[in-house]
């Protein structure tokens, strides 16, 4: 009965602002596109498409929310006009009763909360469509006194998540049986990926993981900091960390005010995003500004403050050379090479045209080799490349989506910093040095250095195996030995036969030279 109820709140939404007729109209059927235009007559629908579908969106509540922003990561599907406008979601949702935050982080701990914290701020700092957050203290044991952020899951996601993934997939297999671009969109894939995020941000242990992975990853760097994630206390509903003290990113005019160099904190995050992607091939995949913070404490003044570890991106060995060697070729201006990386990964069908391929993204790339540096847009190319993507129908890796839309992200929140940030001089040294490591002797050395250890154990144990082997299996060893000894001999008299046959004539040939040379004299 809930999800029939869901079902009609969601269908009126949709006819509220006007979605009926923009998915009818992109409908192969002729009557569903007349259908379009007989449920349109009489409605106002001024607003255009992109609009219209973050309005609604935003109406049907936070998970719905939540899939318009993973959704407009996947402009490689998109309309640009609709990837836009659905990139302008937020999380603005209302706070849940700090009542419930309470007991549910009573049940996690299983102790009143008097017992846990000496003060526990009541007003959430911040709310989200999965969390919320909370200032406290805790109250004893090895971290007492110490001030702490909770962040406290909101209730029974579970239940409502399910229920309109639910709806969701049925509503994606419509579109992908009727629409005439359903298949090339994928949406049934597109919900799947969307049901792995968010079951991701609904266990907070998951996330205390992912902090710590990048505070250690970080540790060495000096320009960004990462919350100490507090293990005593951390739950699959609620996590408690250490608390930080900042300035959110977007204040630009705050933080020039307190004296923070801001063309090299632009640079500092370009720095900090291509190491942990191509170091460490582990990133925080979700840096909007709501989750970046600049440390105003003098011990760390000018740092950057990475939150919400949610989302995040990894690379494989395979994901990150294949990387190397499309930048190498890139920077070379090398484009048939692009091109043919595209179809030895599999990325495009393999009776694709090089030629078709190279061509394409030559017509992408080099305008902006033309231009100064700093007039290059990385954000403009990937989104150009998107385009040529479609028509040469590639298949986009999920993982590399994450990297192009945090790509994104870091573009513009650096030239929101610093509109004279050089993105491809800032990021280019960095990017020579890592693909020398891994095409470099430094990379067959770390190699060779990582599998020493399983040399080591292998090589005292040869002789003992061997020796296990021929006593263990003799008969099959000798009759084995004896066909190839066979073997052999066929082989070395086939050897001697052409090696005879090819002498004799070669002889012949002299001595038929000699006589006609004799005769003719």
């Amino acid at each position: 009965m809930q999800r029939a109820f869901r079902g009609v709140f969601i269908v009126w939404v949709v006819l509220r602002h006007g979605l009926d007729e923009l998915v009818l109209s992109s409908f192969r059927h002729p009557w569903l596109r007349l259908l379009a235009r007989i449920v349109s007559f009489g409605r106002r629908l001024d607003a255009p498409r992109g609009q219209r579908l973050r309005e609604a969106l935003e109406r049907l509540g936070p998970i719905f929310v939540k899939f318009g922003q993973v959704l407009s990561t996947r402009r490689d599907l998109l309309p640009p006009d609709i990837a836009d406008e659905l990139a302008r979601l937020q999380d603005r949702v209302p706070p849940f009763p700090s009542a419930v935050a309470v007991r549910t982080i009573e049940r996690a701990f299983g102790k009143p909360l008097e017992a846990v914290f000496s003060h526990f701020e009541q007003v959430p700092v911040a709310s989200a469509s999965i969390a919320q957050v909370h200032f406290a203290t805790l109250k004893d044991g090895r971290h007492g006194g110490r001030e702490v952020a909770v962040k406290v899951l909101r209730p029974n996601m579970l239940p409502v998540i399910e229920k309109d993934l639910s709806l969701m997939r049925m509503m994606a297999g419509w579109v992908e049986a009727l629409s005439a671009d359903g298949k090339r969109l994928k949406p049934r894939e597109v919900v799947a990926e969307f049901d792995k995020y968010l079951h991701d941000e609904l266990d907070l242990l998951r996330e205390a993981a992912n902090a710590a992975q990048l505070r250690r990853n970080m540790a060495g760097l000096d320009l960004v900091l990462i919350p100490e994630m507090l293990w005593d206390y951390c739950h699959t509903e609620v996590m408690v960390m250490e608390r930080m003290h900042g300035v959110p990113i977007n204040r630009v005019d705050e933080l020039r005010r307190r004296g923070v160099d801001i063309p090299r904190l632009a640079r500092d995050g370009v720095t900090i995003f291509f190491t942990q992607v191509f170091r460490d091939g582990f990133f925080h995949a979700d840096m909007h500004p709501g989750n970046i913070q600049v440390s105003v404490d003098p011990a760390t003044f000018g740092r950057y403050i990475s939150l919400d570890f949610g989302i995040v991106g990894t690379l494989t060995e395979f994901d990150k050379e294949y990387l190397a060697q499309n930048f190498t070729a890139f920077f070379r201006r090398d484009y048939k090479r692009v091109a043919e990386l595209h179809v030895e990964s599999g990325w495009v069908p393999p009776e694709t045209r090089i030629d078709e391929l190279e061509s394409a993204i030559r017509a992408v790339c080099e305008p902006y080799f033309d231009r100064p540096l700093k007039e290059i847009s990385l954000g403009m190319v990937l989104m150009r490349l998107f385009q040529t993507s479609r028509r040469f129908h590639v298949e986009i890796q999920p993982q590399l989506v994450l990297l192009q839309k945090t790509l994104l992200n870091i573009e513009g929140l650096g030239r929101d910093l610093d509109p004279e940030l050089d993105l491809w001089n800032t990021a280019k040294p960095f990017l020579e040095k890592w693909m020398l490591e891994q095409v470099g002797p430094q990379k067959l050395l770390q190699q060779l250095k990582d599998e020493a250890p399983q040399y080591a154990k292998l090589l005292p144990a040869l002789p003992r195996l061997l020796h296990d082997f021929l006593s263990q299996r003799p008969v099959v060893s000798r009759s084995e030995l004896q066909e190839l000894l066979r073997e052999q001999r066929r082989t070395n008299r086939l050897l001697q036969t052409l090696f005879y046959g090819g002498l004799g004539f070669v002889l012949g040939l002299i001595v038929m030279q000699v006589l006609v040379r004799v005769r003719l004299f």
